[in-house]
């Protein structure tokens, strides 16, 4: 064998090495489970209830209710929802029940 057959297939070796290495780095990893990945699932409360919470804001504050804004709303336990409303900066939380019934309006 000539020198310069020696070295194609030595540059052959080469480059079959590394192409053989890139494919080995397309291997594909099962998504994770949901309770690792980076979000969570919140529950949010009902449309009606945020907006059940907007009229008592308003009623409370003296503001027009079609200023307010729910900005989150998270439940806070099997029967209670908790939702923050704004009001052109003026931050304002609300604790309904599922029923309907405003238990708090708070200023935060």
């Amino acid at each position: 064998m000539s020198a310069k057959n020696a070295v194609r297939r030595s540059i052959l070796g080469v480059g079959l090495g590394l192409f053989a290495g890139a494919l080995s780095g397309c291997t594909s990893t099962p998504p994770p489970q949901p309770e690792q990945m980076s979000r969570t699932t919140v529950e949010t409360a009902p449309a009606d209830l945020q907006l059940l919470c907007a009229s008592a804001v308003a009623k409370a504050s003296g503001i027009d209710s079609a200023k307010l804004l729910p900005v989150s709303s998270s439940k806070i336990d099997s029967k209670t929802y908790q939702v923050e409303l704004d009001a052109g900066g003026k931050k304002t939380s609300c604790l309904v029940d599922t029923d309907g019934n405003v238990k708090s309006v708070e200023p935060t």
